[in-house]
Formats: structure tokens, sequence, C-alpha cells
């Protein structure tokens, strides 16, 4: 049988040797920048602490301490929005991030507003003489999202099997833009999908195939 206390022993154990390894790191900077300082690394102090407290040399080397320290924080906090934003895309919840980041769900989603239910996919229809194929993309930005179908449209002209049409569709599963290629005016055309097309099951669940059918016949219509 697991023993949770030894489990939850090593847990600490552990944190407190990473965080060992965070102020080794810390430190080996800050010595390898104390030639700015006019100390070689092996005149340095041995810690940060090994020089008179009070001293000129030692407030010159708490400072580059503390900006190495601070370089630190901004990296990890640029890492973890990072990693927020990328669980989010992969279907994290605001508990999810608080969790693993030792926080509330409410804190969670003050700290990382934009990670949770704000991708955009974008599918695009392909083939002039029968649209099929279906290209998915995700994307953190709905305008990125659009620019993007906009421009597989408009470039799909230009070849037998090039996009015809492109939806964008929120994390909500609805539908926000549409286009198909016009021949008429020779361009992308935005459209408004009927109401039957305006939710998208998600891939995997029932009816998502259908959809996907309804849509294409959809826009054969309009070519």
């Amino acid at each position: 049988m697991v023993d949770m206390w030894e489990l939850a022993s090593e847990g600490i154990e552990e944190r407190v040797a990473f965080r060992a390894q965070v102020r080794d790191l810390v430190w080996r900077e800050t010595k390898r920048r104390m030639r700015f300082l006019g100390f070689s690394e092996q005149e340095g102090p041995a810690t940060p602490n090994a020089l008179a407290p009070t001293s000129a040399a030692a407030k010159a080397v708490h400072l580059m301490y503390l900006e190495v320290a601070t370089e630190v924080g901004d990296t990890a906090r640029e890492l973890a929005v990072d990693a927020a934003t990328r669980a989010g895309r992969a279907g994290a919840s605001y508990a999810d991030l608080g969790e693993a980041s030792g926080i509330t769900r409410q804190a969670a989603r003050k700290r990382w507003p934009e990670a949770v239910g704000t991708h955009w996919s974008l599918y695009l229809l392909t083939g002039k003489s029968r649209a099929h194929g279906r290209a998915v993309q995700v994307l953190r930005s709905s305008s990125k999202a659009i620019e993007t179908g906009r421009t597989a449209v408009d470039e799909g002209a230009l070849t037998e099997d090039g996009a015809v049409g492109a939806v964008v569709i929120n994390a909500a599963r609805e539908i926000v833009w549409a286009c198909y290629f016009d021949d008429g005016t020779c361009a992308p055309e935005e459209i408004t999908l009927p109401e039957d097309l305006q939710n998208v099951p998600a891939p995997g669940e029932e009816g998502h195939n259908d959809w996907l059918y309804r849509w294409e016949q959809h826009i054969t219509r309009l070519l």
C-alpha cells in the first residue's frame, strides 16, 4: 500500500531541492556578472552574505543578485503565461490552472484572463470542382483566424485544390465569420451561414461529420 505521508514528504523534499537549484542558478549568474563590479569569478565572495553587511561591495553584490533574481522571476512569469495559454487551448479550466499553480480558480482567471475559452478554430474547404478536404487550425486571435481564412480563400483561386470556403469558430463552437470565393467578384465574399449551421459540434462529438457535410453542400451550391 502506498504511504501517502511518505509521498508527501518526498514531494516537499523535491520542491526544496528545486528551489535550491534555482537559488544556485541565480547566484552563479550573479557571480558571472560580478566582473562588471571589478570582481573576477575566482575573487568574488563564495556566497551572497560573505561580505561585510554594510560595505559598499556587499551593496553592489546584493543589487546585482536582485537584478538577476528579478530577471528569473520575469522569465518564470512569461513561461507561466505560455503554459497556461497552452493548457487552456488543450481544454484546461481555470480550476485546473489554479490547482496547478497553487492559487484559486478566481485568481487564475484574473492572472491569465485569456488563457481559457479564447481560442478560435479555422476550417477551410478546398477544391474547385468539388468542395472537399477540411483543414483545421487553432489560433489565439479571432482577427488572425479571420485574416488567415480570408487569405487562404483569396489565394485558393490560383490552384485547383485551393480553399473555396472558410469559417471561424469560437471556443463556444459558434460561427463568428464565414466566407467563400465569389467567381463573380473574383474575391472572398463574407456570408452568413444558415441558422442550422451556426453551431458546430466539436470533433468526435455526434453531429460533427454531419455539420461538415452540410457546410460542404451549402458552399458547393454557392460556387
